[in-house]
């Protein structure tokens, strides 16, 4: 399965996502390396709301399903 990066800018009051497919990486570290420099000009512009991320995905169907469904909180041990 490949690699998508996608350049995610979430709207701060509704919170709906708009995806922008940047890339399809056969490998991990390829893809990895976009994010960084994607993440990279990111801080330097000081976009807060704008974020990059990698997802591993069987197409971009798939992969912008997964990045646009909402996180499930997670327990982490000790909280009660």
């Amino acid at each position: 399965m490949p690699y998508f990066v996608y350049k995610i800018i979430e709207h701060p009051e509704s919170g709906v996502k708009k995806l922008t497919h940047l890339e399809t990486s056969p490998d991990y570290r390829g893809a990895r390396e976009r994010v960084k420099q994607e993440r990279d000009k990111l801080v330097d512009a000081g976009d807060k709301e704008t974020s990059c991320r990698l997802i591993h995905a069987k197409n971009e169907v798939e992969a912008e399903k997964l990045l646009t469904q909402p996180r499930d909180d997670r327990m982490i041990a000790g909280d009660s």
